[in-house]
């Protein structure tokens, strides 16, 4: 059966290759410090250094931003790396605010063409940082599938908190092989949005993997960050716990994991 490699950088941010193309998640490369925000957001801590520098790793030819706002998804190093790349897909409103990223609507899809000739189709999909009403906090995510004849379809979740939408990228992408989902469980206290999950959970990853019936699952940004509230554990205990461990791909910041990926 037909494998897929999934390099863990650190946080966020991963590295794969698909039709010959080097894609990379929401890349972050900083060393430990705190972020400034602006009035009303939450501090962001970096508390750990990445399992792989850039010099360490094949040059992205795409980069698939979740956001561009927050520097837990989006650092200086990661922004510097981003705009030396051919291909950076984001939302329409980071289109707005950094020339070089193209935006990507939910549900729009994208092409680009392997080096072995195969079209890979990107098609961006929806993801909510938090719940309803959070968005002014939150900005706007988005979530990504890559998909195309002959490749394993690939589901990165971005800083989705929703399982519903899940449902929704499901029913439109039944057959989705790998799914890189984005846990941590991150909650900022009950100043800011009543304590509200604004990223998946163990409990909420698992909730996911059994609606990606058919899907491996590599979970990502499950640590580095001081307003995550949970980690690698609460995953395996949640997945174990559903009966889902079998299906759990886990990977260090430095490790490659190895899944299978039928092509369609």
């Amino acid at each position: 059966m037909p494998q897929l490699d999934v390099t863990m950088v650190g946080g966020p941010t991963t590295v794969f290759t698909l039709a010959g193309l080097t894609f990379m998640t929401d890349p972050t490369f900083d060393t430990p410090r705190t972020y400034p925000a602006p009035e009303g957001a939450p501090v962001l801590t970096k508390t750990t250094t990445p399992g792989l520098g850039p010099e360490q790793l094949p040059h992205p030819d795409v980069v698939l931003l979740s956001h561009d706002e927050h520097a837990d998804n989006f650092d200086e190093t990661g922004r510097e790396l981003a705009s030396r790349v051919e291909t950076v897909l984001c939302t329409p409103e980071a289109d707005s605010r950094v020339p070089w990223i193209t935006g990507l609507g939910t549900w729009q899809t994208v092409d680009v063409t392997g080096t072995d000739g195969q079209v890979v189709h990107i098609t961006g999909v929806p993801a909510l940082h938090g719940p309803v009403g959070y968005e002014p906090i939150s900005g706007t995510v988005t979530g990504f599938v890559l998909h195309g004849q002959n490749l394993p379809t690939v589901y990165v979740s971005g800083d989705n908190a929703s399982v519903e939408l899940v449902e929704q990228i499901a029913a439109r992408f039944p057959d989705i092989d790998l799914a890189i989902l984005f846990a941590g469980g991150v909650r900022f206290g009950e100043a800011i949005f009543d304590n509200a999950e604004v990223t998946l959970t163990g409990e909420t990853a698992a909730q996911a993997a059994t609606i990606l019936s058919g899907a491996q699952i590599v979970p990502a940004h499950v640590e580095g960050w001081a307003h995550f509230r949970e980690d690698i554990e609460d995953v395996r205990t949640a997945f174990a716990t559903a009966g889902l461990s079998d299906r759990l791909h886990v990977a260090a910041p430095g490790e490659t994991v190895t899944v299978d990926a039928p092509a369609h």
